[in-house]
């Protein structure tokens, strides 16, 4: 199969793009999207076929679900039921992060293919901002299964050439949007109705963050998954996100004891010598993720491309600062952690 990538920096080519990402999916086909995320891997979620072509290019287990992106967010009900007991508060979410980063885990409808949400009684479920993934999903007026456009547990793709990287000659069709906005994948919640205020329970932290979820609920944190447990939503498993390169996150630099034989990249925060870590080896190539002071939402939007290009320089191993577990800082140590293959 040859893959191809059709640009849309220009209204004309946006057009075309969308026209041909739409006739593929018609036909039962995938396409990668951009979102504000990452790039998604995209099908009819009402499909069952072309779903199942979703996960032999990713080489995805089908004990993973995916997210079901609807065109907007009042096709809601195209894909889920919502409970009478926690409706005001799902009502009051959409309201305010749809179109957006945010995927609520909601009782699926039975139209929704077991394939879609691992035979769960439950779809993930979200409403997109990005403007090319809009246009093709209002276009088709279906909703949309995406998950990362990468093989399975690597490293997300934030851009058109990383999607290639991974999937060419997997599938038909890249739609180059450009990077994306938010480099993280999106914030799951589940909502449970509670007194005094209803659960918001993080399956994934992402984009939007435990504090800017207080005003709608309490959010509560959960653990990484055991290992007989199956997930429950996307991106839970306890390994994930991984680089080729084993990596390793090193909590001081004073615990690094290098071996003379082996060479080392480094994923920087601030690239700072007086953090201590720029120093500690001669490494084959650093990767800053926020330079100089240090601004989580760049770190952000850097995260899955400084993890691709170190994975890339031929390194022995990756060497991780730890990132402050604050704000977006909690979904990016999230992300390493599961990455880590070195404790």
């Amino acid at each position: 199969m040859i893959t191809e990538t059709l640009t849309t920096d220009l209204p004309d080519l946006l057009k075309l793009a969308v026209n041909d990402a739409v006739k593929l999916l018609a036909a039962g086909e995938v396409v990668a999207l951009p979102t504000e995320t990452v790039y998604g891997l995209a099908a009819d979620a009402l499909n069952a076929d072309a779903v199942a072509k979703i996960f032999a290019a990713k080489e995805r287990p089908t004990f993973d679900p995916l997210i079901v992106h609807v065109p907007h967010k009042k096709d809601l009900d195209m894909v889920a039921d919502i409970p009478e007991d926690i409706a005001p508060t799902v009502k009051r979410l959409i309201e305010r992060f749809w179109p957006g980063p945010l995927t609520l885990i909601l009782p699926k409808k039975a139209c929704v293919p077991d394939i879609v949400t691992a035979g769960l009684p439950t779809v993930a479920v979200r409403a997109s901002q990005n403007l090319v993934f809009n246009r093709v999903a209002r276009t088709l007026e279906k909703p949309l299964a995406a998950p990362s456009a990468n093989r399975f547990g690597s490293i997300s793709p934030t851009s058109a050439a990383a999607v290639l990287s991974e999937l060419d000659g997997r599938i038909p069709l890249i739609v180059d949007g450009g990077a994306c906005h938010f480099g993280l994948e999106s914030t799951i919640v589940k909502v449970e109705a509670a007194s005094p205020k209803p659960r918001l329970i993080i399956l994934r932290p992402g984009p939007i963050t435990a504090e800017d979820l207080k005003a709608y609920g309490k959010p509560v944190s959960i653990d990484k998954l055991k290992a007989d447990e199956k997930p429950e939503a996307p991106g839970m498993l306890a390994s994930h996100y991984a680089p080729r390169t084993p990596l390793r996150i090193l909590d001081s630099p004073n615990d690094f004891l290098p071996d003379p034989d082996k060479t080392y990249a480094l994923l920087s925060y601030r690239g700072e010598p007086e953090d201590g870590y720029t120093d500690l080896v001669e490494w084959k190539q650093m990767q800053i993720l926020s330079p100089g002071k240090g601004k989580l939402p760049e770190a952000a939007v850097r995260f899955f491309y400084a993890l691709r290009a170190l994975d890339e320089c031929g390194a022995d191993e990756i060497i991780s600062e730890p990132l402050p577990e604050r704000g977006l800082g909690v979904a990016m140590m999230d992300r390493l952690r599961r990455a880590a293959t070195i404790k």
